[in-house]
């Protein structure tokens, strides 16, 4: 699977296209501090590419029974809405760069996000993005959320392609799971460091930022193994 150009690309949205992954671990400690419950950055840093049902579940385990979800969610929310209203969502270094040769060599390119559709069209819009992607699989269109495979294979279909033609560019390990499980090839691009070890085995390509990742898939466009 490694040793060919592929016939599409599939981003994932939070920590790879949006710089949005520091701005939820931000709000969740500030809600989670308001309720008395510190947890090490070790934690927050695990839920990195989860579902908001896995992040909910991880808590409540984390927490133990006297911790009063409603009131993290709302709060968490509060502080969250408070931060990108005033200043935005960052765009990933190098995700222009990839887009123009995708462009430039008439590739088709999907989002793929377990967030909800609605919020990741607001969160698309708070970086300025709203208009890049002609398609979005978001994690209420399927059945299950990554790390099932659903999501990807959904993009696949909507790209028109096999999933196995498909190169996914995802920075967590539940994202590196989902890919590898529909059988596409991922190119995992880290958003926490040191890289988590798990995913940096088992991705087909471990890269370190999305200026290497459009080198990668032009030299591919033009020199295919």
């Amino acid at each position: 699977m490694t040793d060919r150009c592929w016939r599409a690309v599939i981003f994932d949205m939070d920590g790879l296209v949006l710089d949005s992954e520091p701005t939820y671990v931000q709000a969740w400690r500030a809600a989670a501090d308001e309720l008395g419950f510190a947890m090490p950055a070790e934690f927050w840093d695990s839920l990195s590419g989860c579902s908001g049902k896995i992040v909910t579940q991880r808590l409540q385990v984390q927490c133990g029974p006297g911790f009063n979800l409603d009131k993290f969610q709302q709060s968490s929310s509060d502080y969250w809405l408070a931060h990108v209203q005033q200043h935005g969502i960052a765009v990933k270094p190098g995700f222009f760069a990839v887009l123009e040769v995708l462009v430039q060599y008439r590739l088709p390119f999907c989002l793929a996000t377990n967030s909800a559709l609605a919020a990741a069209q607001q969160c698309l819009a708070w970086a300025g993005l709203m208009d890049v992607f002609s398609y979005i699989v978001a994690g209420d269109m399927v059945a299950a959320a990554k790390p099932a495979p659903d999501i990807f294979l959904r993009a696949a279909a909507e790209l028109a392609q096999p999933v196995e033609d498909c190169l996914v560019l995802e920075d967590s390990p539940t994202g590196v799971s989902a890919a590898l499980a529909a059988g596409a090839s991922c190119v995992f691009v880290p958003s926490l460091h040191p890289p988590d070890a798990w995913a940096a085995e088992h991705a087909d390509f471990l890269m370190a930022d999305l200026h290497q990742v459009a080198d990668f898939i032009s030299a591919r466009q033009h020199h295919p193994l």
